[in-house]
């Protein structure tokens, strides 16, 4: 079964959290579902580098992200693949970031965080947050 080594950003402006919505995708299991954005380490990569290039090439953020600031790291076994993702907190100097594959983004209040339909690994992440900060 194939393993996925991946970086998720927790984005943070105004006391608010950015959560992402995916689009159709090959498993329907995390097809539409919010997630903290993010993806994969390539090889040779560190987290943080992985994490900055990531939200470049899919939000146009531009943003330094530092090692210090891992904030939690969740295993997930899903039906056909398993992941390990390293949650950063991000804090934004500004909410403007370009939307190229999320069909959906809401800048949400701790409490209405858990209403959305999370993809199961990112749950873990949302619920320490509302936990720690509400």
């Amino acid at each position: 079964m194939k393993h996925l080594d991946v970086v998720a950003a927790i984005l943070i402006y105004n006391g608010k959290i950015l959560c992402m919505q995916r689009g159709a995708g090959k498993y329907p299991y995390v097809s539409y579902k919010y997630e903290f954005p993010g993806g994969k380490i390539e090889p040779g990569e560190t987290k943080h580098a992985a994490l900055e290039r990531e939200l470049r090439e899919e939000m146009n953020i531009d943003i330094t992200v530092k090692e210090t600031d891992l904030y939690i790291t969740v295993n997930h076994q899903y039906p056909d693949f398993s992941l390990t993702m390293h949650a950063f907190y991000c804090p934004m100097m500004s909410p403007d970031f370009v939307r190229k594959e999320h069909i959906d983004a809401k800048w949400l209040n701790l409490v209405d965080m858990p209403t959305l339909d999370w993809s199961a690994a990112d749950i873990p992440i949302m619920e320490k947050i509302v936990k720690e900060h509400a």
